[in-house]
């Protein structure tokens, strides 16, 4: 028996319309892929040079001292020798309401060391260094 392969006949009307194969685009696949590329590379230099490399490393050493208006902190700040900073000390309550901030200045050397006291309008239970910059010579 001789069996051939043939398209199978439907009733017109009764399945919709048949589709014809699309061609293929390959040249639109690449420029997405291109535009996504790019993006993502733009997306990854952004923050890079947001939450890269620092020149100025802030770290707590201790905190004592802690009463209703105020709190004493040390903390020592690793940079260049020669560069000055001044660094951002904020003090947070057990609600963890910020309740002391000050920008403190930071004297050259390689590790300065600054114990400063911040006054706070609430008791603290922590403080934290969260960021430090450059201090111009034109700021004082």
């Amino acid at each position: 028996m001789d069996e051939t392969h043939t398209t199978p006949k439907y009733p017109p009307g009764r399945y919709g319309r048949r589709r014809e194969p699309q061609p293929r685009r390959p040249w639109l696949v690449l420029a997405l892929a291109a535009v996504v590329a790019v993006a993502g590379l733009a997306i990854a230099w952004q923050l890079y040079a947001q939450y890269g490399p620092q020149d100025f490393e802030p770290q707590v050493q201790r905190f004592y001292n802690v009463t209703d208006d105020g709190i004493t902190v040390d903390f020592v700040v690793r940079k260049e020798p020669d560069k000055r900073a001044t660094c951002s000390v904020r003090a947070r309550s057990a609600s963890g309401e910020e309740v002391g901030l000050a920008q403190v200045d930071v004297p050259t050397g390689a590790e300065a060391y600054v114990t400063y006291r911040l006054a706070t309008s609430d008791r603290p239970v922590t403080v934290e260094v969260p960021a430090c910059s450059p201090l111009k010579t034109t700021d004082r």
